[in-house]
């Protein structure tokens, strides 16, 4: 069945495509091409965590990580 999936004769169901991507230990996103970048397990873990916090604690860790973001960038120009 496989060699039907990458020849494109079928496509795998969303419980199959959901399998395949807990057994890679990739986001069906990742899988499809919709993102080029992976997030790993432990730092989606804490963005969710921090999309529990409200408006003003949300805004601050933002405020915080836009702040070390800029750093980095100015940091590879010089």
């Amino acid at each position: 069945m496989s060699g039907r999936y990458e020849r494109n004769e079928v496509k795998p169901t969303i419980e199959i495509a959901r399998n395949i991507a807990d057994i890679l230990d990739a986001s069906l996103n990742y899988l499809t091409g919709k993102t080029d970048v992976e997030m790993d397990k432990v730092t989606a873990k804490r963005i969710l965590e921090v999309s529990k916090f409200n408006e003003d604690d949300k805004n601050h860790m933002f405020s915080v990580i836009d702040a070390f973001i800029a750093q980095r960038k100015i940091q590879s120009i010089l």
